[in-house]
């Protein structure tokens, strides 16, 4: 039997791009990684160890790539997903739900020997992850990067590639190198402190990269080759730490994934907000994305949030030279009912890439990332069945009207 990667599908063919067809290509976002079924376990009490806890167990659409273009999506952009699932019933669901939603499954490897990735959450009775499980492996056996270069013609005009850390080393690297040979730029998403190190092989290709801190500590130890930069510690949680107690405490680490090659770090902070540092305010300025406000993408999105959120508002106010060496801003954080924290970072990335997409620039679409975050810790699933276009830029507006510069400067 031949193996499932050596399948290709209709009408493509494995690292090769016809001119043909890559003037017929449709512009659209790329997204690379894990489709999973997350099964969701939350108690209604503490619980206690070696016996059952009375609570809620739910099926949920997962994994961090198909959470990030499952909210593109609902944002009007079409993502192209490349991923892989088995016929069993996770797969089924993952699937059926992707058909439903009008997206293309060209991308999406489906064998008989591919067991869909599942992973299982223990929530506690806050919404936080207590404990979990993940069966993952089916992403890093099947996701190759002979399978990757079959769509070699839709990563050649995408506006941006998202790449999350559930693929191998060599995947990471053909995804970025393939990237690289068409100018697109790649979104970095580290998925866990253990697979963050991960960028370490293709650091030098990442435009954006979207980790909490503890991911951010991790991938700045894998690309020094050294363990030198640890978490933040928290001796007494009801100890509200400031904005600028994080930025100088991570400034380090963060300084050194900017000089390996990293464009744009988007730093998550929880309920604490985001950071938005970059080696100059200059590569924020002039990133540019293909298909921007092209008939592909929405423009009601790029109206609702241009109008309330000017454009260079945050650039205009900082006495930044072109070329300062760091660039640093924090968003805050929008209160909250929270349910469950699970697809919150997942749904900030797709937020701010359907936003750049759309043609808004990086802070406007940060604002729209955050704006989006909240709206998925208030609901059961991964992603919300849909977005009020004119909440999320009424929300975008409060996030960007709130951001404060914390640096810019010639040296560290």
């Amino acid at each position: 039997m031949s193996s499932p990667e050596n399948e290709t599908p209709r009408g493509v063919q494995s690292g090769f791009c016809k001119e043909d067809q890559a003037r017929k290509c449709t512009v659209q976002p790329v997204v690379i990684g894990g489709m999973v079924l997350d099964v969701n376990a939350t108690s209604s009490m503490h619980a206690n160890p070696r016996t059952t806890t009375p609570g809620k167990v739910i099926f949920s659409l997962g994994g961090v790539a198909r959470n990030v273009a499952d909210c593109i999506s609902k944002l009007e952009s079409r993502p192209f997903m490349i991923s892989a699932v088995g016929f069993d019933m996770a797969g089924n669901m993952l699937l059926e739900h992707w058909e439903s939603a009008g997206l293309s499954i060209e991308g999406i490897q489906r064998h008989q020997n591919i067991e869909t990735a599942v992973v299982c959450h223990i929530f506690d009775e806050k919404g936080e992850v207590a404990a979990g499980v993940a069966h993952v492996e089916s992403i890093e056996q099947f996701l190759t990067p002979r399978w990757i270069e079959k769509f070699k013609c839709k990563i050649s005009c995408s506006p941006i590639l998202m790449v999350d850390a559930n693929l191998t080393s060599s995947s990471l690297e053909a995804s970025c190198q393939l990237a690289a040979q068409f100018n697109t730029p790649v979104w970095f998403e580290p998925v866990s402190v253990a697979k963050s190190r991960r960028v370490a092989s293709v650091v030098q290709y990442v435009t954006f990269a979207s980790p909490n801190e503890d991911e951010l500590v991790a991938m700045a130890n894998a690309v020094s080759g050294k363990e030198i930069f640890q978490p933040i510690r928290r001796d007494d949680s009801s100890t509200k730490l400031s904005k600028e107690y994080f930025f100088q405490t991570l400034k380090p680490a963060i300084w050194v994934l900017l000089d390996k090659g990293v464009k744009v770090l988007v730093v998550t902070l929880g309920s604490e907000g985001v950071l938005v540092c970059s080696k100059a305010k200059f590569n924020l300025q002039r990133l540019a994305f293909k298909g921007n406000q092209s008939p592909y993408f929405s423009k009601q999105l790029y109206e609702a949030v241009s109008t309330v959120c000017p454009k260079d508002k945050i650039f205009g106010a900082s006495m930044c030279m072109p070329m300062s060496d760091l660039f640093a801003v924090h968003f805050p954080a929008l209160p909250a009912s929270v349910v469950r924290l699970t697809g919150a970072g997942d749904c900030l990335v797709g937020g701010t890439i359907a936003s750049l997409c759309a043609g808004l620039d990086v802070m406007q679409s940060i604002a729209v990332g955050i704006a989006a975050a909240k709206v998925v810790v208030e609901v059961e699933s991964n992603v919300p069945d849909e977005y009020c276009l004119a909440k999320l830029a009424d929300d975008a507006r409060s996030v960007y009207s709130g951001a404060t510069m914390l640096l810019c400067q010639s040296k560290l």
